[in-house]
C-alpha cells in the first residue's frame, strides 16, 4: 500500500478569511494505475481527479461521500471518484488505455483525453433523505479550472484549485498532488488581488513537490499566512466484498441468474473501482437464486 507518505493539509489564512488544503496523493494515484493499467495521459486524468476529490471530501463531515463523475467527450470516457471525510479516496475511468501525443515533453494533453465539452457532476451524500446534486459543464478539459467553475456556480465559492501529476518514463506516478485556496465572505479586493498575484508566481504543484516542500510549506508559498489545522493520511479504500456482489447479484432479479446458471453455470463479477473479481460457482448462483426468490 506504499508507504503512506499521502497526506491532507487543512488550514486558513488571512485571519479566517481564506480557506486552504493540500493533498499529496502519489501512492493512491501509483495504486489505481496498478490496479487499473491506466496510461500516463489517463493516469494524470484520474490522479488530477481523485486529488480533487479526496481534497472536497476532506470538506464533509462524519459520515459524509462524495462521488465526483467527470463525463467529458473525449476517449477516456467517464472519470469516476469517491471520497468520504476520513481520507479514503477510489476511483476508475472508462478506457484506462488512451494514447495522445503529447502537447510537448512531459506536458500531456489531458483536455484532449478527457474532452472539451461534457459535464462534471458532484454528488454529496449528506445522510439527508437526497443527495445533493451539483452539475456543470466542463469548461477546459484540463480539470483544475473545471473544478475552479464548479465551485464558482454551484457553491458560490471563489476558489483557485491547482492538480497535477508527474508520470515517470517508466509510466509509474512519480508526483501527484494538489491544492484549494477559497475566499470567505470578507475578504477584500486588495487582498484578492494580493492573492492572484502570488498563485501567478508558484510554479506547478508537481515542481514543487519534486522539489521536497510538504505541503504546509507548499500552502505558505500560496497563502503566506497560513496556518495549518490539521492533516490526515490519504489512502485507497474501496467497500466492495462478495457480499455486496451477491446483493447486486440478487437485485438483477431471477431471470438473469436463471440464465446465468443454465449458460455459465458461473459468474464473475469485477469490481469497477477496484478490479477486485469475485466468482461465483453453480452452487453459489443457485443459493443466491434461492434468496432472490424469497
Amino acid at each position: 500500500m506504499g508507504n503512506h507518505n499521502d497526506r491532507i493539509l487543512r488550514g486558513t489564512a488571512l485571519n479566517g478569511k481564506v480557506r486552504a488544503f493540500a493533498v499529496r496523493t502519489t501512492d493512491l494515484v501509483e495504486e489505481l494505475r496498478r490496479r487499473h493499467d491506466t496510461y500516463p495521459v489517463v493516469t494524470a486524468a484520474l490522479g488530477r481527479t481523485v486529488s480533487a476529490a479526496a481534497m472536497m471530501g476532506a470538506m464533509m463531515k462524519g459520515e459524509e461521500r462524495l462521488s465526483i463523475q467527470v463525463r467529458g467527450d473525449g476517449p477516456i470516457g467517464l472519470i469516476a471518484a469517491e471520497a468520504n471525510a476520513h481520507g479514503e479516496v477510489r476511483g476508475y475511468v472508462n478506457n484506462p488505455h488512451v494514447e495522445l501525443t503529447n502537447i510537448r515533453p512531459g506536458k500531456m494533453d489531458v483536455a484532449a483525453a478527457v474532452g472539451r465539452s461534457g459535464h462534471i457532476h458532484i454528488i454529496k451524500d449528506l445522510g439527508l433523505k437526497e443527495p445533493y446534486r451539483g452539475s456543470v459543464p466542463i469548461v477546459s478539459g484540463e480539470l483544475a479550472e473545471d473544478f475552479t467553475y464548479y465551485f464558482a456556480v454551484s457553491e458560490q465559492t471563489n476558489s483557485a484549485v491547482s492538480l497535477g501529476v508527474l508520470v515517470a518514463p517508466d509510466y509509474t506516478v512519480a508526483r501527484s498532488g494538489g491544492f484549494i485556496i477559497q475566499l470567505l465572505p470578507g475578504v477584500t479586493d486588495e487582498e484578492v488581488s494580493e492573492l492572484e498575484k502570488a498563485l501567478q508566481q508558484v510554479p506547478p504543484i508537481t515542481e514543487m513537490l519534486e522539489e521536497g516542500l510538504d505541503l504546509e510549506d507548499i500552502l505558505k508559498r500560496v497563502v503566506p499566512d497560513f496556518t495549518k489545522l490539521d492533516e490526515m493520511e490519504v489512502h485507497f479504500a474501496c467497500d466492495c466484498s462478495h457480499e455486496r456482489v451477491e446483493r447486486a447479484l440478487i437485485s438483477m432479479g431471477q431471470e438473469e441468474l436463471v440464465q446465468m446458471i443454465e449458460e455459465d453455470g458461473q459468474a464473475e463479477i469485477t469490481c469497477h473501482f477496484c478490479n477486485e473479481a469475485y466468482t461465483f460457482d453453480e452452487e453459489q448462483l443457485k443459493s443466491v437464486l434461492a434468496r432472490a426468490k424469497s
